[in-house]
């Protein structure tokens, strides 16, 4: 957000400063590989705010210790992780050569990292995650355009362009000049999510904010499960882990 403010607190690291219209009190939110959002009504004290996050400083540094340990756990990937998608599985083994190697081929994504490493080993974390990401990026590519393109004439919404990418923190987006761009992500996701996130942003094409009209647009095209559909994306993330 334009309006974010990022400073660095000791014992607590980054912090973000959020001024919020949907904000009705002074709150924190924290989430694994963020760092800690400070969130503050539409033209609150920002003082009043940071007063806050100290009283709750005990209680932030006890939770993100938490987060870090679930960071840890959710981002290493070994021989025993699962990882499929509608086109490939992952499969992570050592072999006696000294680099990483990479092949994707009849379904399988096959990591083989040298076996005087752990698996634990940064630039065999890095591979790994490389390696699914343009996995990811193949797949997308074959599959979100035809099923957009679909979806778009199901309704007869007509949209410019459509464009692949690793997003970070988003979905997909629909332009100003009705051009969609779909995170590579989305293959993760189940069928019934993906087709809410396309139908979102064809829904972008013709309501370029999120008021009433584009939620009432959203849940007819989502045979009234708009909401349901929109709760049950925050399962699920934009990263890797």
């Amino acid at each position: 957000m334009k309006n974010d403010q990022l400073i660095d607190i000791p014992q607590l690291g980054k912090v973000c400063i959020r001024e919020s219209s949907k904000a009705k009190r002074i709150s924190i939110r924290l989430k694994p590989f963020e760092p800690v959002v400070l969130i503050i009504p539409k033209g609150g004290n920002v003082k009043e705010g940071m007063r806050f996050l100290h009283e709750k400083r005990d209680w932030i540094m006890l939770n993100l210790k938490k987060i870090e340990e679930k960071e840890q756990k959710l981002t290493i990937f070994d021989e025993y992780s699962t990882f499929r998608t509608r086109s490939f599985a992952l499969k992570v083994a050592k072999h006696s050569h000294n680099q990483v190697r990479l092949q994707l081929k009849d379904g399988l994504l096959q990591v083989l990292y040298p076996q005087q490493f752990p698996v634990t080993h940064p630039e065999v974390q890095e591979a790994i995650r490389y390696g699914i990401e343009e996995a990811l990026r193949l797949e997308a590519k074959q599959f979100l355009p035809g099923r957009l393109a679909w979806l778009a004439q199901q309704y007869n919404i007509t949209f410019r362009n459509v464009t692949i990418k690793n997003l970070k923190t988003r979905w997909g987006s629909c332009s100003a000049t009705n051009n969609i761009n779909l995170n590579l992500h989305l293959m993760r996701l189940p069928d019934q999510l993906i087709d809410y996130v396309l139908l979102h942003e064809l829904c972008h094409v013709h309501e370029k904010n999120h008021g009433p009209r584009f939620w009432s647009r959203l849940d007819m095209m989502c045979n009234g499960q708009a909401r349901q559909l929109d709760k049950a994306m925050k399962n699920y993330q934009t990263k890797i882990y």
